[in-house]
């Protein structure tokens, strides 16, 4: 076996690893080595929120610097003992009628993904087979805003659902916005998720009309946020809790408490950077995982 390949046993099942020390956050100096640990350790928080979802993955393995590609199908190559399930493919670049995703409900899963430097993983908002259990809504700054605008909007946003009996949890995108992310029933299909999210953002819109956009045309986004409400579209994934980000550095999606978004709101971090991956590992051992609210459901969403 070449030097810089090695088997490891990763909860009995047996993985090849390779080139641990490629840099893959090239202004960091964050090797694939590094990126393999971040995600074995944060896997007790990530997991449970990957288990039973179509996984689409986004693999760098030049590093963030080179080239990207997103991946949904299982590679040729994949292991026997990784789930996988076939699935419709709606919205597929390729014209796929069905997709063989790979479905990460164990570390070892984990761990081979991270190998194949798939360093951002996204979800769709339900399990296989099932309705949607989380409504997502992502705020996206057009600038000159930024996320303490996003962080303006989230309060309002959170103060609106709990009117309805709907409970938000926030978290960064790792990138420059955030997303509010609210455990729902699961007995309704995506398009009255997405069409409750929609009413809700142009209410929003209409109440502040100066910070807040709910269409997506990017002409009318400067100096406002988009409430994205689209995320909930069966064709839509969003970057997983604890997911990095192709940034440069090794940024995480990070979930926030609502009194860090009442300070960001106010100009203080979260506004200032994203959040790498040492430090997500340090507030997931001192508050654990403060969206583990959304595996317990929620309520129905109100019709209209």
């Amino acid at each position: 076996m070449p030097a810089d390949r090695f088997k490891v046993e990763v909860e009995g099942r047996s993985l090849e690893l390779s080139n641990l020390d490629k840099v893959l956050f090239p202004q960091a100096g964050f090797t694939k080595g590094e990126v393999i640990d971040y995600y074995t350790r944060i896997a007790p928080v990530l997991l449970p929120h990957l288990r039973d979802r179509a996984l689409t993955r986004i693999r760098f393995p030049n590093g963030v610097d080179g080239g990207s590609f997103f991946e949904k199908n299982a590679p040729a190559a994949t292991p026997g003992w990784v789930r996988t399930e076939n699935l419709p493919a709606p919205g597929s670049s390729k014209g796929r009628e069905t997709i063989d995703y790979v479905v990460c409900d164990e570390l070892p899963t984990l761990v081979w993904l991270a190998n194949l430097a798939a360093l951002e993983l996204h979800t769709p908002q339900w399990k296989i087979g099932a309705h949607p259990d989380v409504m997502v809504v992502d705020l996206d700054p057009g600038a000159p805003a930024a996320l303490k605008q996003c962080c303006q909007v989230a309060l309002l946003m959170r103060d609106r659902l709990v009117a309805d009996g709907v409970e938000a949890y926030p978290k960064t995108s790792g990138k420059k916005g955030m997303q509010l992310c609210c455990p729902i029933a699961g007995t309704q299909d995506a398009d009255v998720v997405s069409g409750y999210a929609r009413r809700i953002a142009q209410e929003l819109e209409h109440e502040h009309p100066k910070l807040i956009v709910s269409k997506m045309a990017k002409n009318l986004r400067p100096g406002k946020v988009f409430i994205d409400w689209s995320q909930n579209n069966a064709a839509k994934t969003t970057v997983a809790p604890y997911s990095l980000r192709a940034q440069p550095v090794p940024a995480v999606s990070t979930p926030l408490t609502w009194d860090e978004v009442q300070a960001g709101a106010a100009g203080k971090r979260p506004a200032t950077r994203p959040y790498t991956a040492a430090e997500v590992l340090r507030r997931v051992a001192k508050q654990g995982d403060l969206l583990a609210p959304l595996l317990d459901g929620g309520p129905e969403l109100p019709a209209r």
